[in-house]
């Protein structure tokens, strides 16, 4: 195995919107992973689900509402069901890039529970949107249901589900075991699956969990040198989409806090990047993140692209 420890974090743009797009996407992001593991670096990869599970959801939904004998699927269900299909199209496609370079590594998909804290405040205020547009009555139903909906003015409803803060990783012993003997594993995909521990049985939380929290968190369990978090922009950027734009190559944790707390960094986008490097660099003070584009990421390894935060020398 390598002797640098990485965890690597896909964005949307690493995998497309749609099932084609997907086929298409993973194939370039397999040579990006494939670069990574000829620079040396033991991987573990964990990636975006927010269009593939909001499309199972649909799918499943509108199974349901079509045929009314099936139950529907809960959203734990379908956080399972996109992290199974996703980890299956990397794997494959990191695998043969692999094999076409001459590698022979073994590339493994854990389907991977993550507990959360049932009193989470965001179980309280749900803010995720998933699924697809409903009518009044049709929201009205999932309300009585216990879901929570809100309105998309003149195109109707949606099902907004909440974002809790990752507790453990379940499987993380598997996943270290796998990780330690040298295979490439991609773990925790889509957040994981989120469960509530309750006595001795997990129970699915209806609930998605932020991909970029649990980079860090799994990115701290093992003990990884770098934290990289492929996004669709090349670096971090001050003033973004403005007319004073500013890349920004290193940032101190410190740095990245004043930014953060000046509202430099977009809610959804950037700013949860971002917190999950200070929580990762909180607990790793000789480690540090990477934040770049797909393209850029063999210029960033090298140190002539993207943004690259630590920890603040004392």
């Amino acid at each position: 195995m390598g002797s640098k420890r990485a965890v690597v974090s896909l964005g949307h743009n690493a995998l497309g919107y749609t099932t084609a797009e997907q086929w298409d996407a993973v194939k370039h992001t397999a040579k990006a992973l494939a670069d990574l593991s000829e620079e040396g670096y033991a991987l573990a990869i964990t990636h975006s689900n927010g269009p593939q599970v909001s499309m199972i959801h649909k799918a499943m939904t509108e199974l349901r509402r079509i045929y009314p004998d099936y139950s529907p699927a809960a959203m734990c269900v379908c956080s399972a069901m996109s992290e199974g299909y996703v980890g299956y199209d990397i794997q494959n496609s990191l695998k043969g890039e692999l094999l076409s370079r001459g590698i022979s590594r073994n590339v493994a998909t854990v389907l991977t529970q993550v507990t959360v804290d049932p009193y989470d405040d965001a179980f309280y205020h749900p803010s995720k949107v998933i699924g697809r547009h409903m009518t009044a009555e049709e929201a009205a139903m999932e309300e009585r249901k216990g879901n929570y909906t809100k309105e998309d003015p003149g195109k109707g409803y949606l099902r907004v589900v909440a974002t809790p803060k990752p507790l453990e990783i379940v499987e993380i012993d598997a996943i270290r075991l796998l990780y330690d003997a040298g295979v490439i594993v991609i773990a925790a995909g889509g957040g994981g699956i989120p469960v509530i521990e309750q006595n001795c049985v997990l129970k699915g939380a209806s609930a998605v969990i932020e991909k970029d929290s649990i980079a860090s968190l799994l990115a701290k369990k093992l003990e990884a040198d770098r934290l990289i978090i492929l996004t669709g922009v090349n670096c971090v950027k001050k003033n973004f989409c403005r007319e004073n734009e500013e890349d920004l190559r290193q940032l101190t944790v410190s740095e990245a806090r004043k930014l953060m707390e000046e509202g430099q960094f977009e809610e959804g986008t950037m700013k949860p990047k971002i917190e999950a490097a200070i929580d990762f660099l909180s607990a790793r003070s000789d480690a540090e993140v990477l934040i770049t584009g797909m393209d850029e990421i063999e210029d960033a390894i090298a140190g002539k692209n993207g943004t690259r935060l630590i920890k603040d020398a004392f």
